[in-house]
């Protein structure tokens, strides 16, 4: 991820409106974009086309729409990279302070019509590795326990299969879930019910997919996509922050070969 074009990207105020809409309420159309904004559909669509190359937002195609989502990793990176491990808790301090003083609005709620006809939460990160590494690193207890919050994971990846973590001792199972789909090296579809905390695991199952693209010069898009809530339950705000730890530490670790401290 280019960190330059990152923030060149969220310079501009008209960007940054398109994240914040965006943050409101994921999965907009251009049209419902468009109507955020004071200028035209083409302006829009360029600054939509800037913010996808700084890999910002991410496009599914449903039906005959376009839908835009937030991406939030390279924003994690950036953090990773530049708040340590000695300021983070001030800087996340200050940062809650000001929007408890500002009253930022918090993500909108969706009908849950909306929420079974589009994925929830699309996270993408271009990583330094092959296909057939990121595999191995999704689906190998010894790659997970480096960058999944200790978790190992256990799968024989057959379709019908139990997915699950295990936590670092293996004493118990943080998440539980079934081999939807298994193409490797490209794709991965598991169900997701996590089990460390009554309230989450009175929930019903959700569904995690993990796509991998090769690129040029080494490099490939690994795009994972949480969906198949209800509605925005507890597991869904739960997952929310995660994830984004998650992939930036997958990304890490594959391409540096250590984890990230807060991992």
């Amino acid at each position: 991820m280019d960190g330059d074009l990152v923030f060149r990207a969220l310079a501009d105020p008209s960007r940054r409106r398109l994240l914040d809409l965006l943050f409101e309420r994921d999965g907009r159309t251009l049209t419902e974009l468009e109507s955020g904004l004071t200028m035209t559909r083409f302006g829009v669509m360029k600054h939509l086309r800037l913010l996808e190359q700084a890999g910002l937002i991410s496009t599914r195609k449903m039906g005959r729409e376009k839908l835009h989502y937030l991406n939030p990793v390279p924003i994690r990176l950036i953090h990773d990279r530049w708040i340590d491990k000695y300021t983070a808790s001030h800087a996340a301090a200050l940062a809650a302070l000001k929007t408890a003083l500002e009253g930022a609005t918090t993500m909108a709620t969706e009908t849950a019509t909306e929420a079974m006809a589009q994925p929830k939460q699309v996270y993408q990160v271009f990583i330094k590795a092959s296909p057939e590494r990121i595999w191995e690193a999704i689906t190998t207890p010894e790659f997970t326990a480096l960058y999944f919050y200790g978790a190992q994971v256990e799968s024989d990846l057959r379709v019908g299969s139990p997915f699950v973590y295990h936590t670092a001792d293996r004493a118990a199972v943080m998440v539980d879930g079934d081999v939807l789909e298994s193409d490797p090296p490209r794709r991965l579809v598991h169900t997701w019910r996590m089990l460390y905390n009554p309230e989450l695991a009175a929930e019903p199952h959700s569904r995690v997919t993990w796509e991998i693209e090769p690129q040029e010069g080494g490099v490939s898009k690994l795009t994972v996509i949480h969906d198949g809530f209800e509605r925005e339950n507890s597991t869904f705000r739960e997952v929310a922050g995660g994830w984004m730890l998650v992939l930036s530490g997958l990304k890490t670790l594959l391409e540096t070969g250590r984890p990230l401290q807060a991992a």
